[in-house]
């Protein structure tokens, strides 16, 4: 069957992995394969949480008889190299769907039509799959989640499909080590988790089995109840389709991920979700202050419940979703100030900042993008008497003695 090239991108795991699977089953020989993509500017907190999952994906493969070939280049370039080199057949990988992913495919194509290689992609970065699940009264995609999420879940799912037995790789193709590759990196943030699919997998489980009341608790900031697999799950160390099926899984978690895919078919189809409004058009101008967002970005606004949230981000890499939705609100809805500085500063800080939820939370905030009343305003005050009532949450970031009990 000759060679096939396992060409990861955001499926840095080998358990219901969609795309290592086709490759394993078109090839007598797999190249697994990860391009660090020097046209591609990674944040230093995204980029230490992608060393440590490819070391990682470079250890479960290696137990697996193969091993993950790590280069630093240009994406067509590179493929082109690898061909020169070994009988390519075939590339697989994973349909993405932000403006770089399209980019991407386009010369991944290029470059297989230049070494006589065939181009397979399959699912795997969503559950459901955007066009898989379509308005019956016409259009590409849904852009109110309601509707949508009854068709999510009327949808047929693809079934899991089990890691590869054994890999066997040809000679004399070899990469870097990934921590030469992408690293040694310094996080910006001083507390973002270790990346890669066996911490991925170690945190849901740890999870599951404490049986946490997530349909009641995911909105209370102080419990910091939630799985926090959002960065696992956006870098594909864990599959969501895993969990989606998963006994345990509790509705509300099914719902973030129906979420999650819905805003993936807002992105598939309108590719400029990041820059421009989606739905509902923008006003005519924006506040200008800088001043104003350098208080908010720092966490210095004097807003106790918007400040806790701001410097959570900064030091953990990640923020409370009640949280990213309250400090949101009020950079667009109380200082006026335009969302795409907001939404470029969370994508410079989250380790989770998934270009389809990112953007479209953000638009969702702004009254720009799905929310259906986009002059939805948020009252910060009860805000935090309702999802940190102690004010521990508070408190716990703004590192503060918590002086409400008296």
């Amino acid at each position: 069957m000759g060679t096939a090239i396992a060409l990861f991108t955001r499926d840095l795991r080998v358990t219901d992995n969609p795309m290592l699977t086709e490759a394993h089953s078109l090839g007598d020989d797999v190249i697994p394969l990860f391009i660090v993509d020097e046209r591609l500017a990674v944040p230093p907190n995204r980029a230490r949480f992608l060393r440590d999952c490819l070391i990682d994906l470079r250890g479960s493969l290696r137990e697996l008889g193969g091993d993950l070939v790590v280069i630093r280049g240009d994406t067509e370039a590179t493929l082109r190299r690898i061909g020169e080199r070994a009988p390519v057949d075939t590339v697989v990988m994973a349909e993405d769907y932000s403006s770089y992913a399209r980019t991407r495919r386009r010369r991944v194509e290029r470059a297989c039509a230049a070494i006589g290689a065939s181009l397979r992609i399959t699912d795997g970065t969503a559950i459901v799959p955007p066009g898989a699940a379509t308005p019956t009264t016409g259009g590409d995609h849904y852009r109110v989640f309601t509707p949508y999420s009854r068709a999510w879940a009327a949808a047929r799912w693809r079934k899991l499909v089990d890691a590869p037995r054994a890999i066997s790789m040809p000679s004399g193709i070899t990469g870097d080590d990934p921590d030469n590759v992408v690293g040694p990196v310094r996080a910006e943030s001083p507390d973002i988790p270790e990346g890669g699919e066996t911490q991925g997998r170690h945190r849901w489980e740890a999870w599951a089995e404490r049986g946490v009341d997530y349909d009641s608790v995911h909105d209370d900031l102080a419990a910091d109840d939630t799985t926090r697999l959002s960065p696992y799950i956006h870098f594909g160390c864990v599959s969501a389709l895993e969990l989606a099926t998963d006994p345990r899984a509790p509705d509300a978690l099914i719902r973030q991920l129906c979420w999650r895919d819905f805003f993936c078919q807002v992105l598939a189809a309108n590719p400029r979700l990041t820059s421009a409004p989606y739905r509902f058009p923008e006003k005519d101008t924006w506040s200008h202050d800088p001043d104003a967002l350098a208080a908010w970005q720092s966490g210095s606004t004097g807003v106790d419940i918007v400040d806790a949230g701001m410097r959570q981000l900064r030091t953990e890499g990640w923020m409370h979703n009640r949280a990213r939705l309250i400090t949101a609100s009020y950079l667009t809805k109380v200082l006026d100030v335009d969302w795409r500085h907001g939404a470029a500063w969370f994508d410079r800080w989250l380790v989770d900042a998934d270009v389809a939820n990112n953007y479209g939370n953000w638009q969702w905030v702004a009254g720009t993008g799905n929310d259906p009343r986009p002059n939805r305003r948020f009252n910060l005050d009860r805000q935090a008497r309702r999802f940190d009532p102690d004010g521990r949450y508070v408190a716990r970031y703004l590192d503060r003695a918590d002086d409400r009990s008296g």
